[in-house]
């Protein structure tokens, strides 16, 4: 074993002490925190509540396990929306490239997420949808190299666009843009199988 692998691979860490030592950086908009960075899996722990309107597609599977409080994630497939329930104490692996946006309502609540680190060439991308008709608004394609850091350059850069480049290509809905309560308000009235309760 070479002195960087055991500087990597430090001693066990006691999981709730590092919960509240982090505790300040589980908060909006992703509220997330890598706990060991630069290795093979990405193990990010992901804090509530949460304000999200954009689904990632990752060319990997995550592996979900909400061990404190509930939430869900809001799918788009062919047009459509739906729920996965995530209980307080639930696993789930979800399948790479299912578009996916974590919703996480109650403050307070907490789940690891694990993924696959990404190598040099795939890409992850961020796609927002029409809250009226699911018509893919825009895809925003990025080489992932920090959870934490990229994913709020990746939503400013949506967040700060014009409202034509916000406008759906089907029925011309403008995305609400930062605006995520009219989003999801929006999209339960035309998909009520994806409202958030």
């Amino acid at each position: 074993m070479t002195a960087s692998s055991v500087f990597h691979y430090s001693a066990p860490i006691n999981f709730s002490q590092w919960l509240q030592d982090h505790q300040h950086q589980l908060k909006p908009p992703v509220g997330n925190q890598q706990v060991w960075p630069n290795s093979d899996l990405i193990c990010t722990v992901v804090g509530g509540p949460n304000q999200r309107t954009d689904f990632h597609d990752d060319p990997y599977e995550e592996y979900f396990h909400q061990f404190k409080g509930n939430a869900s994630l809001l799918i788009a497939d062919r047009g459509k929306f739906e729920l996965v329930h995530l209980r307080e104490g639930d696993i789930f692996l979800l399948p790479a490239h299912v578009r996916h946006s974590p919703q996480r309502p109650e403050p307070g609540s907490l789940c690891t997420v694990i993924e696959r680190s990404r190598p040099h060439g795939v890409i992850d991308a961020f796609e927002w949808y029409c809250a009226k008709c699911g018509t893919c608004v825009t895809r925003r394609e990025v080489q992932l190299v920090s959870i934490v850091e990229d994913l709020p350059k990746t939503y400013a850069a949506f967040y700060d666009s014009s409202e034509s480049e916000r406008r759906c290509p089907e029925c011309g809905t403008v995305h609400s843009g930062r605006d995520w309560q009219s989003w999801h308000q929006l999209c339960a009235e035309h998909f009520p199988q994806a409202a958030l309760r």
